[in-house]
């Protein structure tokens, strides 16, 4: 955990313990597809589709998919399988396609696309369903559809995500209204058991969560007993509303959809939670730099080896370069796939090299990316909603609105803006963001200041 004199840095609602580390994913160059039978035009269009769930996993957000040279490699996905096998189970057919690691990030490097590395957060999702009057946490192993579809969402983006297990343990540390009503602190001392990197609070209600005015009409249709037929029909429409809550580098984040399909709506959080995680490891090759880092507490030649492939293993690293050696110090010149905002983040999923500070202020730097101790609510439904908010804003973060992209279900659309930050934001003027729209999806944030010193320092932990 970065520390700077007494202020504790806050990252990511994370319980960042020796014990919280990131998952190595594994096969995310590889996709499976449902398909009918195993001839070969069925073969090619499935070869197409799981080259894009690919594109999906590596690129970290829907929108690498519109990008052209992705959508002309798409056209000719055959080019890039490395191998490819099919799987019968439980009398359905799939193509499981492996394509070459080595040609699909030359691909996002000559369209200018980041890549999300394979080493990533863990994500524990605690769930409250609200159906009328009653709630429960929807538990790992829960007799409904969520469960699976959570896990299938988890394979399809590459993406650790675990639910609760409800067992005896949580029965007595979980208590049902410190979730609904978004207790930090009793949230999380209820997570520290699955030492997950990040924890999100998801709430989906058909009842108190969901507008009055909404539910109007379809609660005069179900109290008619003479509509029939049509009162079936009706239940099936009722409107739902989603909202979740990630903590993330010292913000609270939170958005809100409606719908009528729960696991669309499951789906859409989920997909938004992804690329707000996937912000902070992605590397852009175009943005390559120099770092030169010390480390700390190197004290054998075994020491010597271990940190050194450390080093190279990295994603976010392409070469390592001892510049110098003295006692049990070392110094490094790192050549970097990306920003070293990028490079700090993926460390904070490792606990190996952790950062010192020696408190003098003056050999700092600010580059725009985490550690803002104050906490600030980013409520991305009601931006402008506060005219003396707007103003503060306007000398700090300027969001703006592009490329809106229809979403969700048949019924609602829904547009994705994208916030960018242009200068740094006040955490002690800003006590909550908020935007106009009731319906807009987060896919870009707004990233408070990290604290970087020109030679950054490091520990290593030995072992």
């Amino acid at each position: 955990m970065f520390r700077f004199s007494s202020v504790i840095i806050i990252l990511v609602f994370s319980v960042l313990s020796a014990s919280s580390t990131a998952l190595e994913v594994n096969d995310l160059y590889q996709a499976k597809v449902v398909v009918d039978s195993q001839d070969r035009a069925q073969r090619e269009q499935a070869t197409k589709k799981a080259l894009q769930g690919v594109f999906l996993k590596v690129g970290g957000k829907k929108s690498v998919l519109a990008h052209d040279v992705l959508k002309k490699a798409q056209k000719r996905a055959s080019r890039y399988v490395s191998q490819y096998r099919y799987q019968r189970k439980d009398d359905q057919l799939s193509l499981i396609v492996s394509f070459n690691e080595d040609k699909v990030n030359q691909l996002f490097e000559e369209a200018n696309l980041a890549l999300w590395g394979s080493l990533r957060p863990q994500v524990l999702l605690w769930l409250i369903d609200e159906q009328g009057v009653s709630r429960s946490i929807v538990a790992s192993d829960a007799d409904s559809i969520i469960p699976s579809s959570v896990n299938d969402f988890s394979t399809q983006r590459g993406l650790p995500i675990i639910m609760p297990l409800m067992d005896l343990t949580d029965s007595t540390q979980v208590v049902l209204s410190d979730f609904w009503g978004y207790f930090p602190e009793q949230i999380q001392q209820a997570s520290l058991r699955y030492f997950a990197d990040t924890i999100v609070v998801m709430r989906v209600s058909d009842s108190s969560l969901v507008d009055v005015n909404e539910n109007t009409v379809e609660s005069n249709t179900l109290n008619d007993a003479s509509c029939g037929l049509l009162c079936e029909q009706q239940e099936l429409v009722i409107p739902k509303v989603l909202d979740w809550r990630v903590f993330t580098q010292g913000i609270r984040y939170t958005q809100k959809y409606q719908g009528v399909d729960k696991v669309s709506l499951i789906n859409q959080g989920l997909s938004d939670i992804t690329e707000l995680i996937y912000q902070s490891y992605a590397l852009l090759a175009s943005a390559e730099s120099d770092f030169v880092i010390e480390v700390k507490n190197v004290t054998s030649l075994t020491s010597d080896t271990q940190l050194f492939n450390f080093l190279t293993d990295l994603s976010a690293v392409k070469a390592v370069t001892l510049i110098s050696a003295q006692g049990d110090v070392r110094q490094f010149k790192l050549d970097l796939i990306g920003s070293k905002a990028s490079f700090l983040a993926s460390l904070r999923l490792n606990n190996k090299l952790t950062q010192q500070f020696d408190g003098l202020l003056d050999d700092f730097s600010q580059t725009q990316q985490f550690n803002n101790p104050e906490n600030v609510t980013v409520d991305l439904n009601n931006l402008n909603s506060d005219p003396a908010l707007s103003e503060t804003l306007d000398n700090s973060v300027t969001p703006s609105i592009s490329n809106p992209d229809v979403h969700i279900d048949k019924i609602t659309q829904e547009t994705n803006p994208t916030v960018e930050n242009s200068g740094t934001l006040n955490a002690n003027s800003v006590d909550e963001l908020t935007k106009n729209d009731p319906l807009q999806i987060l896919t870009e944030t707004i990233t408070p200041p990290t604290i970087v010193p020109k030679m950054p320092v490091f520990y290593w932990e030995q072992g």
